[in-house]
């Protein structure tokens, strides 16, 4: 059995909506892999959420043993207080980021996932690697986040 994965995460953007971008650094063992991407459009959640999603999908073997390391209370409290299991069974009616919480789902139910929320900023190694890469993404080639909805920002204006 391989050694538990650590993934460390962070998401930015500048502006929110605006340009963002994630960073993830995946540790097991001696092996370290990190990652980042950066879009043109996006939030802040989005981004968090993303950096998540990436860290999982570059799990090659299923039914890993993995903890997430995030700063982001929207993506920690949402798994770990089981709300984005309510969501769920209520199709995500009226839920923002439906497209990412229906493809962190698919990704998180392969493994055996903990998810632990850190302080952002607080001198945490690995969590300001992760901010790096994050605002280095979203300042470098950016891609469309064809997941966000502009008009669902615009809704709570009227």
């Amino acid at each position: 059995m391989p050694n538990e994965i650590t993934i460390y995460t962070d998401g930015a953007s500048s502006g929110n909506p605006g340009p963002g971008g994630y960073g993830t650094v995946l540790i097991s063992g001696k092996h370290r892999l990190e990652k980042s991407a950066g879009y043109s459009l996006t939030t802040n959640n989005r981004m968090e959420l993303m950096a998540v999603i990436a860290g999982l999908e570059s799990l090659k073997i299923k039914k890993s043993k993995v903890v997430i390391y995030t700063d982001s209370r929207y993506v920690a409290d949402s798994v770990e207080k089981g709300w984005v299991f309510q969501w769920e069974s209520k199709a995500f009616k009226k839920k923002k980021n439906a497209d990412l919480w229906i493809r962190f789902l698919k990704i998180y139910r392969q493994h055996d996932v903990r998810i632990v929320w850190i302080k952002g900023h607080a001198n945490n190694t690995e969590n300001e690697v992760c901010d790096r890469l994050a605002v280095e993404a979203s300042k470098g080639a950016l891609l469309e986040d064809a997941g966000y909805r502009p008009e669902e920002e615009n809704e709570k204006l009227l």
